[in-house]
C-alpha cells in the first residue's frame, strides 16, 4: 500500500548563503490528508514481517535522496558504537564473518533507502545476508545475544542520525515518527531473519552430530571392534568423550502404545533409533532409572550390565536377550528391565539346546509318568533340591500333608536311586528343573 506523497513536496532551488535546500513541507488541509492516508497505511499492517517495508514505502523519496551523502558516516558510527557496546565485536572482525558483518551494515542502511516509495522490492536480496549472519554466529560458537544487541545499537545510531538530518532539513514531526517506527520494526525483522539462519545452522549441526554419533555407536558395537585410534577420531568428530565404562540399553517399540517419545540426544548418550535393533549407549552407570523410564514412554528397554567400552557389544547382546525373554513371557513385562536382576535366568537359558540335552538326560527317569504325575514329582523334587528340608518343612512350602511328601520322595528315590546322593547329579537336576520352570512360565 503506497501513497503518491513525493509529488506533494517541491525542492527549494534557492541556494543563497545561509539558505537551506531540501523538501518544503506541506501545510494545512493537504498535510492533513497525507497524514490521514499515512495512518491508514500504518493501521493496515500493525505487526508481522513486512511492516518495516510498508512503513519505508510511504515516506517521501526526496528525504532518501537527501540522506544518501550521510550513509558513509552513519555506517562508521554504527561500527564504532557496536564495537563499544558489544565486547565480542570490539576487535576487527576477520574472515568470512567479518565480510558478512560489513556487508550486513551496508545492506541494513541501503535497503530502507532503496525501498522508500517502492514497496515492490523483495527482501530476498538482502534477507539472505542476515540469515547468513545468524549462521555465522552459530559457527563462531556464540549465542544470538551479541548480534541482536548489535541490531538494537545500530537502530539507535540510525535514529540519532536521521533525527539530526530531519531537524536540519525541517522534516515534519509526523514523518520522523514514521521513520522511528520503521527503524525499530526493521530491527525486529533483521533479528527474525538471523534467528532463522541460526536455527537452520543448529538443526543442520544437530543432524550432522546425530549421524556422526550413530556412526560412532556402530564402530563401538562392531565385530571385530574398531581400533582405538579410529574410535578416538570418530568420537572427536561426534563431540563425545570416550568413557572407560558404558551401559548399553536395548530398545523395542511397544506396539500398543499410541505415543512414542524419542530419547533426547544427551551429552553422555549415543542413540540409534533407526536401525533394526534400536539401542542407547550411556557413559558410565545409569542411576536415574525413573528418569529413563519417563523418557522412554512407548519403548520397552533392557539395561545391560555396566562394562568397559570394549565389551559394550557383549553387554548389549545380553540386553537384547532380555528383550527376547520378555517377549516370550519368560521374564515379566516391564517398561525397563535390568539384566543384573536376571543373571541366573540369562545363564540358565544362554544355550537352550544344551539345556534341552541336559534335561533330557537328567530327567529321563520321569519319562514314563503321566503329565500330572510328572508335574507333582518335579515340583517336590525341585523344592527338596533347593532346601533339603524335612518332610514337614517341604509340606509347608508345597501346601500338602507331610505324608504326601514322604510318599512322593519314596517314588523319587525309586526313580533316581543313588543319583539323589551324588552332588553333581543333584546340580544337573536342579539346573534342568529350574530351566524347565522358567521356559514353562511358572
Amino acid at each position: 500500500m503506497t501513497f503518491d506523497v513525493g509529488s506533494r513536496y517541491v525542492s527549494d532551488a534557492r541556494k543563497g548563503a545561509g539558505e537551506r535546500t531540501g523538501p518544503r513541507p506541506l501545510a494545512g488541509a493537504e498535510s492533513s490528508r497525507w497524514i490521514s492516508g499515512l495512518r491508514a497505511a500504518m493501521d493496515a499492517e500493525k505487526t508481522g514481517f513486512g511492516r518495516a517495508k510498508m512503513l519505508w514505502s510511504v515516506l517521501p523519496r526526496e528525504y532518501a535522496e537527501g540522506f544518501r551523502p550521510y550513509v558513509g558516516g552513519l555506517a562508521k558510527a554504527m561500527v564504532r558504537e557496536i564495537q563499544h557496546v558489544v565486547p565480542e565485536y570490539s576487535q576487527p572482525l576477520d574472515g568470512v564473518f567479518g565480510d558478512l558483518f560489513s556487508q550486513a551494515i551496508e545492506q541494513a542502511i541501503l535497503y530502507p533507502l532503496s525501498n522508500i516509495r517502492d514497496a515492490r522490492r523483495t527482501h530476498e536480496d538482502w534477507g539472505r545476508v542476515f540469515r547468513a549472519l545468524g549462521k555465522g554466529e552459530f559457527a563462531e560458537g556464540r549465542s544470538l545475544d551479541c548480534l541482536q544487541t548489535a541490531y538494537r545499537v545500530g537502530g539507535r545510531v540510525a535514529w540519532r542520525h536521521i533525527a539530526e538530518f530531519g531537524q536540519k532539513q525541517g522534516v515534519p514531526v509526523d514523518v520522523l515518527c514514521v521513520c522511528a517506527e520503521a527503524i525499530f520494526a526493521y530491527v525486529d525483522e533483521l533479528s527474525a531473519l538471523s534467528i532463522e539462519g541460526y536455527t537452520e545452522a543448529q538443526e543442520s549441526a544437530a543432524g550432522t552430530l546425530a549421524r556422526r554419533r550413530r556412526r560412532l555407536l556402530e564402530l563401538v558395537l562392531a565385530h571385530p571392534p574398531a581400533s582405538p585410534q579410529v574410535l578416538a577420531d570418530q568420537a572427536a568428530a561426534a563431540r563425545w568423550k570416550l568413557p572407560e565404562w558404558v551401559t548399553p540399553v536395548a530398545l523395542e517399540p511397544v506396539a500398543d502404545q499410541g505415543e512414542r517419545h524419542t530419547p533426547a540426544l544427551e551429552a553422555d548418550m549415543l542413540v540409534d533409533l533407526e536401525g533394526a535393533e534400536p539401542c542407547l549407549l550411556v557413559a558410565g552407570q545409569i542411576t536415574d532409572l525413573a528418569g529413563l523410564r519417563a523418557g522412554l514412554r512407548g519403548w520397552r528397554a533392557a539395561i545391560g550390565t555396566r562394562v568397559r567400552l570394549s565389551e559394550a557389544a557383549l553387554s548389549l547382546r545380553w540386553a537384547r536377550r532380555v528383550i527376547a525373554l520378555v517377549q516370550r513371557r519368560v521374564l515379566p513385562d516391564a517398561p525397563v528391565t535390568r539384566c543384573t536382576d536376571h543373571l541366573t535366568t540369562l545363564w540358565l537359558l544362554s544355550d537352550e539346546f544344551l539345556i534341552r540335552e541336559l534335561s533330557a538326560r537328567s530327567l529321563a527317569p520321569l519319562d514314563g509318568l503321566t503329565v500330572k504325575q510328572r508335574a507333582r514329582l518335579t515340583e517336590t523334587l525341585l523344592v527338596w533340591l533347593q532346601s533339603r528340608g524335612s518332610a514337614p518343612e517341604l509340606a509347608e512350602r508345597l501346601g500338602v500333608h507331610p505324608q504326601t511328601v514322604r510318599y512322593r520322595m519314596h517314588q523319587l528315590e525309586g526313580l533316581f536311586g543313588d543319583r539323589l546322593t551324588d552332588a553333581d547329579e543333584r546340580l544337573n537336576l536342579e539346573i534342568a528343573l529350574r530351566a524347565e520352570k522358567l521356559v514353562a512360565g511358572n
